[in-house]
């Protein structure tokens, strides 16, 4: 899709639905890996800045260690505060967390974030979390991260996100209640099978139009977008009904 006439379409759609005068339902918005717009993303800083936001919930990304911990951290690599830099899964968590990550949105210091610790924030504020599986991961890693998950929190706030259909499946073998979402961008296969299981889907706001919306809802399914970051994308989204939208900057 061109983006240069993106504006017009959203400009439309935004009109059309005033017109129609719809009632605008209730919509959760997502602090995109934190409140990522002002906050180091991915940091337990990011997370409690979207909770004093009044956020609805939090997006993550999660990676493994060489020793099989859970950090949210969404590159392959962490890039710390003196400039050096190591590949996650080449390194330790006690590695890791030996000193300060590179922090480009404030003085704070801070250090990389464990999957447990971004829970228990999300549970402390009573958040739902999106949490994003980077990569292909093993069933093993995935029925232990959301087995932790299921410890530390409610699995009904929890939605499991994923580029991968694999992950997906894996994990509805293993955790049948849990909220799946397929991550879908322009360039991805059909949608369409996300209804032979009934998955959920999160769409780039490039490609997500209300044709789609009302095929996820006519079956019961959610859908979130991302990533509204201005205004005018924030009240195209809203105007197409979803039930999820994330934000680097917008919280509740």
């Amino acid at each position: 899709m061109n983006k240069i006439l993106f504006p017009a379409k959203m400009i439309f759609t935004i009109l059309q639905s005033k017109l129609q005068k719809k009632e605008e339902k209730d919509i959760c918005m997502i602090a995109h890996r934190g409140y990522s717009g002002k906050y180091q993303q991915n940091t337990a800083l990011a997370f409690r800045e979207a909770a004093k936001h009044k956020s609805g919930g939090a997006e993550t990304d999660i990676r493994i260690t060489k020793d099989g911990y859970f950090v949210t951290n969404h590159n392959d690599e962490v890039v710390f505060a003196d400039g050096s830099e190591v590949q996650v899964a080449d390194a330790t968590l006690a590695e890791l967390q030996a000193k300060p990550i590179k922090n480009t949105k404030t003085k704070d210091t801070i250090y990389i974030c464990t999957f447990r610790e971004y829970l228990e924030i999300m549970r402390d504020n009573n958040m739902v979390c999106f949490v994003e599986l980077k990569g292909e991961w093993p069933e093993e890693k995935i029925k232990e991260v959301f087995t932790m998950a299921a410890e530390v929190y409610d699995l009904r706030k929890v939605i499991l996100q994923s580029f991968s259909f694999d992950n997906l499946l894996l994990a509805n073998k293993l955790f049948p209640d849990m909220p799946l979402m397929l991550t879908y961008g322009s360039a991805e296969h059909g949608y369409e099978r996300c209804f032979d299981h009934g998955f959920s889907i999160d769409v780039d706001y490039v490609t997500v139009n209300k044709e789609m919306i009302e095929q996820f809802h006519s079956r019961g399914l959610e859908v979130g977008i991302w990533t509204a970051n201005t205004p005018l994308v924030l009240a195209y989204c809203k105007a197409l009904g979803a039930d999820y939208i994330e934000s680097d900057y917008f919280g509740g």
